[in-house]
């Protein structure tokens, strides 16, 4: 951003700097209003589809409120709100946590799975589509590292939790 202004202690971004943020930040909207679009033909949005994988990832289909609300950098409130909407579509249910009494758990459903098994293929070919088939394995690679540095794990370069062996 040029600006005339200056307080003496805003880092201002250069050119090079500035162009870089942009472009990164029209990829993130790119990819994602496409990818979300992909999914919204399924009936579903794409926090519904990270909770029903997340959940799914887990042997028993069970998570807390706590845990999914942090890894999707949402307040619990907001994610209760959310789990609201998806437990009236039949694709979660809540039951209480004993070990926190504001908490629940988020329980994947039947139908919730049967839902993410649906939606999984279409929703893969998108990430293909869209990301994946767009870049070089060379690129796929530095941009992993790029994403965990950001994310503040250089040693989980997939940002899933699982580090390198």
């Amino acid at each position: 951003m040029s600006t005339n202004v200056s307080d003496g202690a805003t880092r201002w971004l250069g050119p090079e700097e500035e162009q870089a943020w942009r472009a990164y930040r029209r990829m993130v909207t790119v990819v994602q209003a496409r990818t979300a679009q992909d999914l919204a033909e399924l009936g579903l949005s794409e926090p519904d589809y990270e909770v029903l994988s997340t959940l799914s990832e887990r042997a028993d289909g069970t998570g807390t409120l706590r845990e999914q609300a942090a890894k999707m950098e949402w307040s619990r409130s907001r994610l209760s709100r959310h789990a609201t909407r998806m437990e009236a579509r039949g694709l979660i249910r809540r039951e209480p946590d004993p070990a926190d009494g504001r908490g629940c758990f988020l329980v994947l459903t039947e139908r919730g799975l049967d839902t993410l098994r649906q939606a999984a293929p279409t929703h893969v070919a998108s990430v293909r589509r869209h990301f994946i088939d767009q870049l070089e394995p060379q690129e796929l690679e530095i941009l992993g590292r790029i994403a965990a540095k950001l994310a503040g794990d250089p040693e989980d370069p997939s940002g899933t939790g699982r580090r390198r062996p």
